[in-house]
């Protein structure tokens, strides 16, 4: 005797396909017209082929409906409809349909799709600009044909303070994906993100911002060598360190060498002429909403940083420590320092602090001692960044807006504006 299956078997189908069709629906958007098509379809009988919906898309643009409904006949009395008969039925529906709600709505023949070829997961692909030219779109288009992908949806992501736009694009493989749209954003000057599809885009939990140059506008360090008197010679050694063609633990001691003998008041007044960068608030607002745990890590300092995360509600923060002694600065550092690599085991400190796993983790910086951090963490943005940086970060945004980051992470402007209290 034959050894029990314990899985049960359906029924073999047909060698024989179902006839299929598609109905597109266009017009002025209004209530109703999608219950109305659907309730048509699901009348049989009396010379009427029951169908059965097989794929469905709707999207509305500026008021204007499009909805498309596949279907394919079933099979009634042992028989299928054929191709013709069904058709037939379905322009009649369709009639009717537009009598009822003055929409146009075409009937035509479905083929049977072809399967797709196996070359990778599918990706999201954000375009953003202010404005977003059409020859960005037109060129991530162009190049995503290019190396055998295909947009399957594209849907609005936001209007304001940056237009962005989501691309769901299959059949192409994620280095091959940003190598060619690195092109298109170099080219037309939008910004192009590639993120893969999947339940770890939108299970993201702990942000982790750089300081100077990204929360907020220009370098701390930068303004205290003013008031010291040694402007231009830290800046030179900041550059170089940003830039990566410096060590960053050697620059930092050279140029806090330059702000010996202020006194420690300067520090107040330059976090009092603090800027954030546009876009800051909302960012840390929409995000706190959403259950993130949000902080700084900086190679600034504490006695900047501190008072910034307890005035925007933050979680935690890291940064270097300058020694002061009789009221002046010394110019030197107190405890570690919080450079390249120290940004990352930050990272991965306060990861680990809350419970969160480093794929769920994301970071923005700008500078070379970004980079480890970037890289550690499960979504690193350059954000207005060296080409050196922009190169090596997962995605770069080059917007003079933070809250650009939202629509990175696949949040739209509406969803943006309900976070808001």
């Amino acid at each position: 005797m034959a050894p029990l299956d314990p899985t049960p078997r359906l029924p073999r189908a047909s060698s024989v396909p179902a006839a299929r069709a598609v109905l597109t629906v266009t017009g002025p958007d209004r209530p109703g017209v999608t219950a109305h098509l659907f309730s048509a379809l699901a009348r049989s009988g009396g010379g009427r082929p029951a169908v059965e919906v097989l794929d469905v898309e709707q999207v509305v643009v500026h008021g204007h409906l499009v909805l498309g409904v596949v279907v394919a006949a079933l099979p009634a009395d042992g028989t299928t409809p054929d191709e013709e008969t069904l058709l037939e039925h379905l322009e009649g529906l369709a009639d009717d349909v537009s009598d009822a709600t003055g929409m146009t709505v075409a009937v035509e023949p479905a083929s049977e799709p072809e399967p797709a070829a196996p070359a990778g997961r599918p990706h999201h692909v954000i375009v953003l600009g202010r404005p977003v030219p059409p020859d960005a779109v037109a060129g991530a288009a162009r190049a995503i044909a290019g190396i055998g992908g295909n947009i399957d949806a594209i849907r609005r992501l936001s209007d304001y303070p940056v237009t962005s736009f989501e691309l769901t694009v299959s059949g192409a493989e994620a280095t091959a994906l940003r190598t060619a749209l690195a092109t298109v954003a170099s080219s037309t000057g939008a910004d192009i993100a590639v993120e893969q599809v999947g339940l770890a885009r939108r299970s993201k939990r702990l942000i982790v911002l750089d300081v100077d140059s990204t929360l907020v506008r220009g370098e701390v360090i930068d303004e205290l060598a003013a008031r010291a008197g040694r402007a231009a010679e830290v800046a030179r050694i900041t550059a170089a360190a940003m830039n990566g063609e410096l060590d960053f633990a050697e620059s930092l001691r050279a140029r806090v060498r330059a702000l010996a003998g202020l006194p420690v008041e300067v520090l107040d007044e330059v976090r009092e002429a603090l800027v954030l960068t546009p876009g800051a608030r909302t960012l840390i607002r929409t995000l706190q909403r959403l259950g993130f745990r949000c902080g700084i890590v900086s190679g600034g300092f504490t006695q900047i940083t501190d008072p910034l995360a307890e005035t925007l509600g933050l979680d935690f923060a890291a940064a270097n420590t300058l020694e002061v002694a009789d009221g002046r600065l010394t110019g030197g550092l107190v405890g570690d320092i919080v450079d390249r690599a120290g940004k990352a085991r930050a990272l991965i400190r306060f990861a680990a602090e809350y419970g969160i796993p480093l794929e769920q983790t994301v970071a923005v910086g700008d500078g070379a001692n970004d980079l480890d951090m970037l890289n550690t963490a499960g979504l690193g943005i350059a954000f207005n960044a060296k080409p050196f940086v922009r190169e090596q970060a997962h995605t770069a945004l080059n917007q003079p807006y933070l809250d650009a980051v939202l629509q990175v992470l696949g949040f739209t402007r509406d969803e943006v504006l309900d976070a808001v209290p």
